[in-house]
């Protein structure tokens, strides 16, 4: 089994089912499966072969969609890369990915086409003509709907996805066919996904999440996707409305803004049945916020990487009332999870270890990064980066992130733990805690605050508020307030952004 042939098979099983939908289009899997295989014919007449690579640079339209499944149909690998990506990013994931063609959607052609591209490069665009760029309408109204068999076996590679770059330059994500049917399986099973199913996808598709548990996932049973090229909080409730969405994959910050929507109750969301997070988990204050606004008890915490394919671990909608801001008990279908510490031995119940998971899922490897890989891949376990614990009920919570760990005086402080104390000070919006370097202790704790309104003594209300809280080593000894905090495109916290804003050095 492979990718493309999931479309194929859903083009004869359920031709008329509609397959994606979008704010300008809407189209059958019948229809779907034909411009698919033009857009593929078109490719491989131009000299598109067999383990070729494509980047794809599109938001959440119809033609990422086409441009995924064509590519992956002529046995290439698929690169799909974030829409926000910049000039520099776009010439260095060309340049290490190797790709033979590179497809961009036409409102994100003024951002990048002054880039350096390689001379062989096969280039396309949506919308207009432009010189030296193949249109994207063109090749599909002119190439033929003959069906193309894709070959591509269980353990040939399919896709490339880059990570963020937070510490350095972005890596290659390598994934197989197999990785990325075992981990759409997974979602379809825990998520009871069927052809009745209406995906929404909102969060960026060039991520591992929405691609592969949704949109592969949704492909797998022949649901409808339904497509938003951006989020805001009322176009989900909106939407969620009109299309009667089943299943929606969000970051935290959409649930949360979206929970403030002031008109929210206008909205009839009954037909949602799994509201589901990943990429940070949401406390018991702001999981009883958004229940709330959403007037719904169908949250599902889902934990995992990229490099886990990704797969991990879930907290299902039942476990919120008690377990709310943990990661689940479980390791999700096909995955396993355990604790290690730095020699691998698994650590005790309540004791801090680095999160390990197993499965068919996880990544072949970094693209053309042995060491790398052979860093984070030990003996078939994927080592996250995660620190954690367990709880005596069996839950796993996350406690921050090993590298963002601060090492103070030789003592372990775990930013996340003042997070999760500081966020519930009612005049905090935001919070984000790093360690900066410090003469004497090696690090010391900085907190960077967004403020819902004014504080006038920052320092002394904000150690008044953790007294009694956290030990006295845990309370940051410096605060700078901040308009926002800078994240990626997924919602994260980007702290290597913050650690570059400070040089400070306590005496």
């Amino acid at each position: 089994m492979n990718i493309p042939e999931l479309l194929a098979r859903n083009a004869r099983k359920y031709p008329f089912q509609e397959a994606v939908v979008s704010p300008d289009e809407r189209l059958t899997y019948r229809e779907l499966d034909k411009k698919v295989n033009r857009l593929a014919n078109a490719l491989q007449n131009r000299g598109f072969r067999p383990g070729a690579g494509a980047v794809i640079m599109m938001p959440n339209t119809v033609e990422f969609v086409i441009s995924y499944f064509a590519v992956l149909r002529l046995g290439g690998i698929a690169v799909p890369i974030n829409a926000k990506s910049s000039r520099a990013e776009l010439e260095y994931i060309l340049e290490h990915s190797e790709a033979s063609a590179f497809l961009v959607h036409e409102r994100l052609f003024d951002g990048i086409k002054k880039a350096e591209f390689p001379e062989q490069l096969l280039k396309i665009k949506t919308g207009t003509a432009a010189s030296s760029w193949q249109t994207f309408t063109e090749l599909i109204g002119n190439a033929t709907d003959t069906e193309i068999r894709c070959l591509l076996k269980e353990d040939d590679d399919a896709s490339i996805l880059y990570t963020s770059g937070t510490t350095g330059k972005p890596k290659g994500v390598l994934f197989t066919c197999r990785n990325i049917l075992t981990s759409a399986w997974m979602m379809c099973v825990e998520m009871s996904m069927k052809p009745e199913s209406r995906i929404l996808h909102m969060m960026p598709l060039s991520h591992s999440a929405p691609l592969h548990l949704f949109l592969v996932a949704g492909t797998i049973v022949g649901a409808t996707h339904v497509l938003s090229p951006v989020f805001t909080p009322g176009a989900l409730a909106e939407t969620v409305e009109q299309e009667r969405i089943t299943h929606f994959f969000g970051a935290p910050v959409a649930y949360l803004f979206t929970a403030k929507l002031p008109n929210l109750n206008d909205y009839d969301l009954s037909s949602m049945q799994y509201w589901v997070y990943g990429g940070a988990p949401l406390s018991k204050q702001e999981v009883e916020m958004v229940q709330k606004a959403f007037q719904t008890d169908r949250l599902v915490c889902v934990y995992g990487l990229t490099e886990a394919g990704p797969s991990g671990t879930l907290l299902l909608p039942e476990e919120h009332k008690e377990k709310a801001g943990s990661i689940g008990k479980r390791a999700a279908l096909g995955t396993e999870i355990r604790l290690v510490n730095d020699q691998g031995e698994e650590v005790g119940m309540k004791e801090v270890g680095e999160i390990a998971l197993y499965g068919e899922s996880v990544m072949k490897g970094y693209l053309r990064d042995p060491e790398e890989t052979n860093l984070v891949l030990q003996n078939g376990w994927l080592l996250t980066g995660d620190l954690a614990r367990k709880d005596e009920d069996g839950f796993f919570w996350v406690v921050d992130r090993k590298k963002d760990m601060v090492i103070s005086g030789g003592v372990n402080v775990y930013p996340k733990e003042i997070e999760d104390v500081l966020i519930n000070h009612p005049k905090i919006k935001e919070v984000a805690v790093i360690g900066v370097s410090h003469p004497e202790w090696g690090e010391t704790v900085k907190a960077f605050l967004v403020l819902e309104e004014p504080i006038g003594d920052i320092e002394g209300e904000c150690n008044r508020f953790l007294s009694g809280k956290l030990a006295s080593y845990k309370i940051p000894k410096l605060y700078e307030v901040i308009d926002e905090l800078p994240r990626n495109a997924t919602g994260k916290i980007q702290k290597q952004v913050l650690r570059g804003m400070t040089n400070e050095l306590l005496s």
